[in-house]
């Protein structure tokens, strides 16, 4: 019986180690320059990458194509009584002004920057060309 015991504890800690947080499961996208969240909502979902919510308060990331004031004006809106970090803290953060490209992750509770991509942006605004770089992006999150 001790040889039994001796055996199970060692597969008892071997199982912990495998069993490790594998990133975000529940993520919310923000509005994205032509319609973008829309496709990359459905490529996420497809994919079994994240669970898409309709509820940012739920979320436990943002995805989104900017940073900035617009974004931690948002962030505030939908977590007021969230860190009360000086103005100070605020004005050092990273901002983009326009899309260009670059896709963030962004921690709903810390709003670090969890992971970034650039992908080229489509060609034009296109139906096919909007799917075809949301694929793309959703393919880079789920390592797929």
């Amino acid at each position: 019986m001790k040889f039994l015991n001796f055996l199970t504890i060692p597969a008892f800690f071997a199982t912990l180690a495998f069993a490790q947080y594998a990133g975000p499961k529940t993520v919310y996208i923000l509005p994205m320059a032509a319609g973008l969240d829309q496709y990359l909502a459905q490529w996420l979902t497809k994919n079994h990458a994240m669970q898409v919510v309709a509820d940012p308060r739920i979320a436990e990331v943002f995805m989104t194509d900017r940073l900035g004031e617009a974004f931690e004006q948002k962030v505030k809106e939908i977590h007021p009584d969230g860190d009360k970090k000086s103005d100070d803290t605020a004005r050092n953060t990273f901002r983009t002004t326009k899309a260009r490209g670059t896709i963030f992750l962004v921690d709903a509770k810390s709003r670090q920057v969890l992971w970034s991509d650039y992908q080229k942006p489509p060609r034009s605004n296109s139906d096919s060309d909007l799917n075809r770089a949301a694929e793309q992006i959703a393919r880079k999150i789920s390592g797929k």
